[in-house]
């Protein structure tokens, strides 16, 4: 297993990302922490990994609240001896569809904010912990929109949020390099399964003729799943990319080449 006996904490738990990648991390052998704001879908991904055989703790948490992150990770470490690997998977709650010049302030910044915020407060909570150990993963989440530009395509404050979330990425693995704690970030393309829950009316164009659009730009013809986000992530986690720091990987399926 890729990561017996780590404890790997998933901010975003309950949703379809963050629930694919502790699964895929459970199925590993690590012992997971899910935290989010809404109790109800986090124990639905904790009682599939415990009847998988595996371990899940659930804490409702904010991860925009600086204290209550500093609160959580000190006390997961106190409890289970260390926190070894961290997620984000949380929502940046972005509008999109708008033009710009259309576009209102707040949702501009929204994700931005959101973005930054969290990736930074979680990243920071563990990383202080990870230092005292000499070793530890920190992993970030973005998305094509980052790199990939289209006419027509409005994605509002999100694109940029990525990009900022790869930036951070680089400069914590900068930073904490010497203190032996990988940083590196999955940048996706849009995951057609993470859609079920949204209603067709937030979209320009029904899902069907959206994922047909993702296929059509991929260079493999195919669309990125989530079990292909778990199993990277679970790589990146694990020792066998211990040589692997700043990096974005790709999980475009050839939307995006680097």
């Amino acid at each position: 297993m890729l990561l017996e006996g780590k404890n790997a904490v998933i901010y975003g738990g309950g949703g379809s990302v963050g629930g694919a990648v502790a699964r895929a991390f459970a199925h590993e052998g690590a012992n997971i922490f899910l935290a989010g704001r809404t109790r109800e879908p986090l124990d639905r991904v904790a009682s599939d990994i415990e009847k998988a055989g595996g371990q899940a703790e659930v804490a409702e948490l904010d991860a925009l609240d600086e204290q209550a992150v500093e609160r959580y990770v000190g006390g997961l470490v106190d409890s289970a001896g260390s926190v070894d690997v961290t997620f984000n998977a949380i929502s940046l709650q972005d509008v999109q569809l708008i033009p710009l010049v259309e576009m209102s302030r707040e949702d501009f910044m929204r994700p931005i904010s959101i973005g930054m915020t969290t990736h930074f407060l979680t990243a920071r909570a563990a990383a202080r912990y990870m230092d005292t150990r000499g070793s530890g993963v920190i992993l970030t989440f973005s998305a094509s929109a980052a790199r990939a530009y289209f006419p027509g395509v409005n994605v509002g404050g999100f694109g940029i949020a990525c990009t900022a979330i790869e930036a951070l990425t680089k400069q914590l693995a900068a930073e904490l390099g010497p203190s032996g704690i990988r940083v590196n970030c999955l940048r996706s393309e849009g995951i057609p399964e993470s859609w079920e829950s949204a209603s067709t009316e937030e979209w320009s164009a029904s899902t069907g003729k959206i994922e047909a659009f993702l296929k059509q730009r991929s260079l493999l013809g195919r669309v990125t799943t989530l079990a292909d986000v778990g199993n990277a992530a679970a790589f990146l986690a694990s020792d066998l990319a211990s040589a692997t720091t700043g990096t974005v990987f790709n999980l475009t399926s050839g939307t995006v080449i680097d």
